[in-house]
């Protein structure tokens, strides 16, 4: 920008330089804590964006947050280790995976009632929608197989059988799935339509696959492994790029208008990563949100992340020699810029 000034009798030029910094270069950080309290663990979590209604799995029963204010507008009671909570907004049901009880709980989305339970697989733990073929897939991790359910009906359709313990699960919407094997360290194509395989790529050096995200146009998937990023080609299976990321990753996102692909880990990172083209991808920083928030879901409105966690007593105390739960500590967190 450039200014002169003329004023008899003296005249001056004024320059300024403006520097336009991108929004993915101003860094993330915590921008609001909301209590919520309440004893159990979770896992994970999923936004409708639409009625900006926030699902959190809790161990036994599933919070309904109101995203904007951080309030509870309801609950799905009954859901003996839940895991995940998928939506079909077009039938007004959603679904959650019941991991002790092999079930799927169906609800309506308005009421948060439970209108059935159906049976699955063993240990149901990820679980997702699919608007191609209109079902609901879970993705077993003791039967190391995956359930079809009719969203419309609530009826098993057929399984996938998956040769190895599945984590993370996408869908690009055109009736194509994804799935890591956490145990074999392999990524999977399957046919949504057919219920079946479709290709089998391995992700070494990526060890321990669990979150996966898509990023749809460029068809790029994400998956989080040990302290590593894998971006594989969707349709060759070919990795991309690996990016080193935070310890004890559990959850990826990408952000299509961003160009941001996220991972959420223990330690209480946020790794960003950058999409700058198709082939090329850069660590833009490992922000601090607070330890144990290893889940997220990415808020397509406001570009921020919301991760859940609670505080932690001394290791040993706790199962297998963790830090046990502060009771009525646990939060969600909003991360953005």
């Amino acid at each position: 920008m450039k200014l002169t000034v003329n004023s008899l009798p003296w005249r001056f030029t004024l320059t300024l330089i403006v520097t336009v910094v991108p929004a993915w270069a101003q860094g993330y950080r915590v921008l609001k804590t909301y209590p919520i309290g309440g004893d159990g663990g979770w896992d994970y979590l999923t936004l409708d964006n639409s009625s900006r209604r926030l699902y959190i799995s809790r161990s036994t029963h599933v919070l309904v947050l109101d995203a904007d204010s951080g309030k509870q507008v309801g609950e799905i009671s009954d859901t003996p280790g839940v895991h995940g909570i998928a939506l079909a907004p077009e039938f007004d049901r959603g679904f959650t995976s019941n991991g002790r009880e092999g079930t799927v709980s169906i609800f309506e989305m308005k009421t948060f009632k439970t209108i059935t339970k159906v049976k699955v697989g063993d240990n149901p733990d990820a679980i997702l929608y699919d608007p191609a073929t209109k079902h609901v897939f879970t993705f077993n991790g003791r039967s190391k197989d995956a359930t079809a359910v009719d969203a419309a009906n609530g009826t098993v359709v057929g399984k996938v059988e998956l040769g190895g313990k599945p984590e993370f699960g996408v869908s690009d919407g055109k009736g194509e799935l994804f799935v890591n094997l956490e145990d074999k360290n392999e990524l999977l194509a399957l046919d949504a339509n057919k219920l079946a395989v479709k290709s089998r790529w391995p992700l070494a050096p990526c060890d321990g696959p669990t979150g996966l995200a898509l990023d749809g146009q460029h068809r790029r998937l994400f998956s989080g492994c040990d302290k590593l990023m894998a971006i594989v080609d969707a349709d060759s299976g070919k990795m991309v790029s690996k990016l080193p990321i935070c310890d004890g990753v559990d959850a990826t996102a990408y952000d299509d208008e961003e160009n941001l692909a996220f991972a959420s880990c223990h330690d209480g990172k946020l790794t960003v990563v950058r999409e700058e083209s198709p082939d090329k991808f850069s660590v833009v920083e490992n922000a601090t949100t607070q330890p144990g928030a290893r889940t997220m879901t990415l808020d397509p409105k406001t570009h921020n992340v919301f991760t859940v966690t609670a505080k932690f007593k001394p290791s040993g105390q706790g199962a297998g020699g963790r830090g046990a739960l502060v009771p009525n500590t646990f939060v969600m967190i909003e991360v953005g810029r």
